[in-house]
């Protein structure tokens, strides 16, 4: 029930199911990985107004035991496709 390192040899492990509920306010939970979700696995091309990539559709927070900085490091992301 947590975001935890793949597997070795695991480049795209599946996410489970998350169901998405709007909300006005941000969570105020600690523990938890701002993670962006793209389209495609190409970062290519950034927005002027905000920075993101043109690919960047949201950030989606996910439970963690570890810190932020962990997985920015690993440069960790969610993909809504795989390119093979």
């Amino acid at each position: 029930m947590r975001l935890e390192d793949a597997n070795p040899g695991e480049i795209n492990p599946p996410l489970p199911a998350i169901e998405l509920i709007p909300t006005r306010m941000r969570p105020t939970i600690t523990n938890r990985y701002e993670c962006p979700l793209y389209k495609t696995s190409a970062r290519a091309g950034t927005l002027s107004t905000t920075g993101h990539s043109t690919n960047f559709v949201i950030s989606i927070y996910l439970p963690s035991a570890k810190p932020q900085s962990h997985w920015i490091l690993r440069g960790t992301a969610l993909l809504t496709q795989t390119t093979d």
